[in-house]
């Protein structure tokens, strides 16, 4: 009877196996472990190294205004001729490459001889803006091979979830290495600091570069793409997506998100090591316990049964909780820097809520609609690596200049960027949150109904 069951389901709709849902799982790795070290070491290295605070944000800028378009080309070019697995190890390539020539030292000066401002400003901006290029590249095709490797919903947000999993072991090995790197390497000076993070960039390229070995190796080409499933539908056009009050709901959502998390994440750094007066450690092991924090709560959430008042409501004390805590951090002293520990569990969680449930909301935006998935992935990635490299770029604008192994008290920038400013951003997302209309009859719903570890 089984066996007759199963001949009765198409082939595209049985559920993948273990092997398939690890590989996919591990493919974006790469991705995740520089982005990591991206958005919670770029602008204190830079830094520390001699670039004013307004440059070292045009740095990210250059990488974010970068990743905002090719977000945008690379999905609307997947959406047309598909080959996923080209994009995939192409923007990898580019990946490895770039992050090893900002992080491992000025490329640009070596190649022209010269160490001067002007150079490495640009040469920064440069290899900022091609690894940005090709992160997009990957992001885009990774994300929308789900819908277009399997039919099987169950199936669909096994996949997900694995990506999810894996996203923050990527982010737990960044800061263990970082970690090893800092107790190992000791930043008496300059020379010194460039030394720590070259290793923990290449260290971090390696790590990547085995786990995409592995994907490339385990996953097969998506097919339902190109297979009647895809191609007897009309291709869905830009304007359909820009007539559903649900897009510019999700987007806005999206891009708050991301917000709160990068904005939070890339000045905790400087917050704890200037503003709370921590020592070297603390800018690895904050980060860790928020990640960790976060990655407990996505195990909890993905064996939730989801439906449209329990995504709005875990929304909802996600950003609540955000607003708690970010003005906590905002006027936490530095004598009671103790208290960033539990505060750090605190804005894991939130980071976990707000997270997961907006990424479901991209998911239920999508539902059956194969042909633009990519579009949408990308267009609100978009908005994401937009909004984050203005943000960024405004903050670091007011910040003070500071030499390397200088020390000084309150950074108000720092403040702001880690607190105050992801606590208005959580409420804006209250409010967008309350105009949500979410209908359980509908197939999306239905498909958000399985457990996401099965």
């Amino acid at each position: 009877m089984a066996d007759a069951k199963d001949a009765a389901v198409p082939a595209e709709a049985q559920p993948l196996g273990r092997w398939p849902v690890l590989s996919y799982g591990v493919g974006h790795m790469l991705n995740d472990i520089t982005s990591a070290c991206w958005f919670t070491y770029l602008l204190l290295f830079l830094q520390q190294i001699g670039l004013a605070p307004r440059d070292a944000a045009v740095v990210m800028l250059s990488g974010q205004v970068a990743d905002g378009l090719m977000t945008i080309l690379a999905g609307e070019m997947i959406d047309r001729f598909g080959r996923f697995k080209l994009w995939h190890i192409g923007g990898s390539v580019l990946v490895g490459f770039s992050f090893s020539s900002v992080f491992g030292g000025c490329l640009l000066c070596t190649i022209l001889g010269t160490d001067s401002y002007l150079v490495r400003t640009v040469g920064y901006s440069f290899f900022a803006a091609v690894f940005n290029i090709g992160w997009a590249s990957t992001q885009v095709s990774h994300m929308s091979m789900v819908n277009c490797m399997t039919l099987n919903p169950t199936s669909r947000v096994a996949l997900a979830s694995c990506r999810n999993a894996f996203t923050m072991v990527a982010n737990l090995g960044l800061y263990g290495i970082a970690l090893a790197v800092f107790g190992a390497i000791k930043a008496k000076e300059c020379s010194d600091i460039v030394i720590q993070y070259r290793w923990i960039a290449y260290l971090s390229i390696f790590i990547g570069c085995c786990f995409l070995v592995v994907f490339h190796v385990g996953t097969k080409e998506p097919t339902l793409k190109s297979e009647t499933n895809c191609k007897k539908k009309t291709r869905i056009s830009w304007g359909y997506w820009f007539k559903k009050t649900l897009y510019y709901q999700v987007a806005l959502l999206y891009m708050l998100a991301r917000l709160i998390t990068n904005v939070s994440q890339s000045l905790i750094a400087f917050y704890v090591t200037r503003d709370l007066r921590m020592n070297e450690y603390s800018k690895a092991i904050i980060p860790a316990i928020i990640f960790c924090c976060s990655f407990f709560v996505s195990i909890v959430l993905q064996e939730i049964k989801w439906n449209s008042r329990r995504l709005k409501s875990l929304l909802t004390v996600g950003a609540t909780l955000w607003v708690i805590s970010g003005v906590a951090v905002f006027v936490l002293p530095s004598e009671m820097h103790n208290l960033m520990y539990p505060l750090a569990m605190v804005i894991g969680v939130a980071n976990a809520l707000v997270m997961v449930t907006t990424v479901g909301l991209e998911s239920a935006l999508v539902g059956e609609d194969l042909n633009g998935c990519a579009f949408v992935y990308g267009s609100l990635s978009f908005l994401d690596k937009i909004s984050c490299g203005i943000a960024l770029f405004v903050l670091e604008s007011y910040e003070d200049t500071m030499s390397c192994g200088e020390t000084r008290g309150l950074n108000t920038v720092s403040r702001y960027g880690t607190g105050l400013i992801p606590s208005c951003f959580a409420v804006l997302s209250l409010v967008v949150a309350s105009t949500l209309r979410l209908q359980d009859t509908t197939p999306t719903a239905a498909a958000l109904e399985a457990p996401l570890l099965v």
